[in-house]
């Protein structure tokens, strides 16, 4: 008998040409496939809850596959886990019911994005974050990224690429702080756009930096035209941090800090 099972994934995309499968790419599915593949003695279909750019990392990215083998989940997260790479790693694991899918069961996402707001470059964070060194006005910037929040059409923070033609989206929260050095964007939506995330942030950094002028959002989005928006941040900066479920027990489910 097959089982829908729910598994949280938690990698860094640095080695990694996003989640889905390419042809002449490493990708962060099709090296999960082969742990699976190695645990369950075939390749199986996996469902993603997203795709991911090249070098973007999860603190929990789902993704759901129907198994045939009786192994217990918390078993199957350990065997899972000793044919995956150091920088891949199964976290969780449930069964759903059989129409459930990572991607359109989901209610909503949630994103940071990390950034070293130093002069001077950490060794240990090489490729986990990115670094800005000019000074940044982080309460300023917290007000700013309101302007964001709500439903918008969002068409002018799409990079090109995508063939999407309903750009309007949700963003239910944008908060921006600092801890030490690091400034967290951290934005939670019903759905995202192609490096929207990306875009927002590098538009807020341009706004920090003077390049745009405050309160120029709300005209941005107005525009809906890419080129009224900054340019867009560095992958190496951003995580998606949660996904959101109508499950039990759900939302007590957090990422490992």
């Amino acid at each position: 008998m097959k089982r829908n099972l729910l598994l949280t994934l938690r990698f860094v995309g640095t080695r990694y040409h996003g989640f889905q499968v390419q042809k002449n790419a490493r990708s962060v599915c099709a090296v999960f496939q082969d742990g699976v593949e190695q645990v369950m003695g075939s390749r199986l279909d996996v469902k993603g809850c997203s795709r991911t750019d090249a070098g973007v990392h999860a603190a929990m990215y789902c993704l759901s596959m129907e198994v045939e083998k009786p192994i217990p989940c918390d078993k199957l997260i350990l065997a899972l886990n000793r044919h995956l790479p150091e920088d891949m790693a199964v976290t969780h694991c449930r069964e759903v019911d059989s129409d459930f899918h990572a991607r359109y069961s989901a209610t909503g996402k949630e994103y940071v994005y990390k950034l070293l707001n130093s002069r001077v470059r950490d060794p240990f964070s090489t490729d986990l974050v990115y670094r800005w060194g000019y000074p940044l006005e982080v309460e300023m910037l917290h007000r700013q990224a309101q302007d964001l929040v709500g439903r918008h059409d969002f068409a002018a923070f799409q990079a090109a690429g995508s063939d999407v033609t309903d750009t309007v989206r949700t963003i239910h929260s944008f908060g921006v702080e600092q801890q030490r050095d690091l400034v967290l964007f951290t934005v939670r939506g019903d759905g995202f756009l192609y490096k929207m995330v990306r875009i927002m942030v590098g538009t807020l950094m341009n706004i920090g930096a003077g390049r745009l002028p405050q309160g120029c959002l709300p005209e941005i989005l107005e525009s809906r035209s890419r080129q009224q928006a900054g340019k867009t941040a560095p992958a190496c900066g951003l995580y998606l941090n949660r996904v959101f479920y109508d499950l039990p027990g759900w939302d007590t489910l957090h990422p490992i800090e």
